[in-house]
């Protein structure tokens, strides 16, 4: 039997499914539209056919994410700070520390010495410090997502973004852009905006090592670097950071059924 978690996030929605012995059989990343028990539903029906498999062999099905509470197929919900915590700690057992930021929230999540959550701060009221931040600003500065890290890597100047509002720091970019000053500066400025509010929420639960990354924004070399640099410790990236919550779920389901 199989085993699947379902993460809906406010922008993707991700489904991850285990075999009996804990394996990653299958996985689905897609967009979230407007219909979050749709995408879930299409998410799952995806990674079904990734690995040639049917509904009916799926034994329980752990849903998180904001989106959960519309899944009618998860047999059990579960939230995104349990499964994330579960996830980090699978892929890396020493995990004391979470930083997940995902495309509208932000969470640093501090472990316990077992594993179980200690403590946990989030942003969800703001989109500074998110994906959804980044994705503004590349769209101001015309430059796609997966240049953003690269391209920023190679400044040679920090120059201050003082907005903490995405609206108001959108336009300090823009203003930069008509001062002829270089897109990769701005972007090393972006990143380093977005991870001193970050770890300004680390420093309220703890920094506790290791250090785990977490969310689609931990693709971004630029901001693991800045994370790096702040934290003064390297953080642990998985190689799909984006699946960390549903893989959390699914383990849950694993352990429930």
């Amino acid at each position: 039997m199989y085993y699947a978690g379902i993460d809906i996030g406010s922008l993707s929605t991700e489904t991850v499914i285990l075999d009996d012995a804990g394996r990653v059989v299958s996985y689905d990343i897609s967009a979230t539209g407007a219909n979050s028990r749709l995408s879930g539903e299409q998410s799952f029906a995806r990674a079904l056919e990734g690995g040639s498999l049917s509904a009916e062999e799926i034994r329980f099905v752990v849903g998180t994410g904001y989106g959960r509470i519309s899944l009618p197929i998860a047999t059990k919900t579960v939230t995104e700070i349990t499964c994330h915590a579960r996830g980090a700690r699978h892929l890396f057992p020493k995990t004391r520390t979470i930083i997940d930021i995902g495309g509208q929230d932000s969470k640093v999540i501090r472990l316990a010495e077992d594993g179980k959550v200690a403590d946990f701060a989030m942003n969800d009221k703001c989109a500074a410090g998110t994906g959804r931040f980044l994705e503004v600003m590349a769209r101001a500065l015309e430059v796609e997502l997966v240049e953003m890290g690269p391209l920023s890597l190679r400044s040679t100047e920090l120059i201050p973004i003082s907005s903490m509002c995405t609206v108001f720091a959108e336009s300090e970019v823009i203003s930069l852009v008509a001062q002829s000053k270089p897109t990769e500066d701005i972007l090393n400025s972006i990143h380093h905006s977005i991870c001193t509010r970050i770890v300004a929420m680390v420093d309220r639960v703890g920094l506790e090592p290791e250090l785990t990354m977490t969310g689609g924004v931990a693709k971004n070399l630029g901001v693991v670097e800045h994370i790096r640099s702040m934290a003064e410790m390297d953080p642990n990236v998985p190689q799909e950071p984006q699946i960390v919550g549903a893989l959390g779920a699914a383990l849950i389901a694993l352990g429930l059924a």
